[in-house]
């Protein structure tokens, strides 16, 4: 519900709004849905929501927003929104140091690559004129930068490969499923699980620049790149029925209420992230990150690792459960 404090906002009115640790310039689309108790999300609770557009972005990134993250446009809310800029680290861009990776989100990685996901967005096409040097030159400049760059280089735990290799033999060639789904602990519930760790581990690795201005960054960046990198990227072909029900039940079914849909860091869990981060070094080789940024991220995802490592009981499936025969027909249709 709303209450007196809380602002109102119109169709087409210009605003700013929180997206992860940071606060981007939107528009607002479409009239406030409602909510109640009931129908809210648990996350963000009743009030009003409104449908924004994110300046600069393509149309994917349109969401329903509660009323909590909305900010009126005006000089004060703009001096908040430089001053988080600045806190991490990135001066007047609104980029935190996960943003370049091929398909950039306001707060964090996008789906990346060339897969074409719905997820992926980016500043703008290239030019279609291609401007003097042609396209060419600027293709072989382009190839060059991307030799200069520096490599991600993480240092995956032993037995954490021995994780992936038995992920990939229980799903493709024994016809076992990750489940039950949502996970426990799930994506989102694993990395708030280790900021917490590193912000209370004394003492903190030297290595890690601040931590505290740094860690909701990497983690809001990491949560939102594995949303929009799942369905394109991290999945077996024997997964996807489940994607597609795991889709039906919490996303696109005709009983799922408009704000209440789930994310897929809500629903997968570990052995799904674990996928994602061996795959990080490919996705940055074509991004557009610095060198600072690379190894910004090389030392926050290489602590991650080490902490999977130790909690790694926990968080992985003990054994995969079997799919039935129906589900692998329908797998292999």
């Amino acid at each position: 519900m709303t209450t007196p404090t809380d602002p109102t906002y119109d169709v087409n009115e210009r605003v700013l709004c929180y997206h992860g640790p940071l606060i981007y310039e939107a528009k607002i689309l479409k009239p406030p849905i409602i909510h109640t108790e009931e129908s809210a999300p648990p996350q963000t609770g009743p009030g009003p929501y409104y449908f924004v557009h994110y300046k600069g972005w393509k149309q994917t990134w349109d969401e329903w927003v509660p009323v909590s993250r909305l900010l009126k446009l005006n000089e004060q809310n703009i001096a908040v929104q430089k001053s988080l800029q600045a806190s991490s680290g990135h001066g007047g861009s609104g980029r935190g140091p996960m943003v370049g990776i091929a398909g950039t989100a306001p707060g964090g990685l996008g789906a990346g690559g060339s897969t074409g996901s719905k997820g992926a967005a980016s500043r703008g096409g290239a030019r279609k004129d291609g401007g003097h040097g042609g396209r060419g030159q600027k293709r072989a400049r382009d190839e060059d930068d991307s030799s200069k760059k520096p490599e991600l280089k993480l240092n995956v735990p032993d037995v954490l490969k021995v994780v992936l290799v038995d992920d990939w033999e229980a799903i493709t060639k024994n016809n076992l499923l990750v489940a039950p789904l949502p996970r426990i602990p799930t994506v989102q519930e694993l990395l708030d699980q280790w900021q917490d760790y590193m912000l209370n581990l004394e003492p903190k690795p030297a290595h890690l620049r601040e931590p505290k201005l740094v860690l909701p960054t990497i983690v809001s960046g990491l949560t939102c790149y594995f949303d929009r990198s799942l369905g394109a990227n991290l999945l077996y072909r024997f997964e996807r029925p489940q994607y597609a029900a795991v889709r039906k039940q919490y996303i696109a079914g005709s009983h799922v209420i408009v704000g209440t849909e789930k994310d897929m860091s809500q629903i997968y869990g570990a052995e799904h992230l674990l996928r994602m981060i061996v795959s990080l070094p490919q996705m940055i080789a074509f991004s557009t990150l610095d060198a600072e940024s690379i190894f910004l991220i090389r030392d926050y995802v290489n602590e991650l690792l080490k902490w999977m490592e130790l909690e790694r009981e926990r968080l992985f499936l003990a054994e995969y459960p079997a799919a039935n025969l129906n589900y692998q027909n329908v797998s292999r249709s």
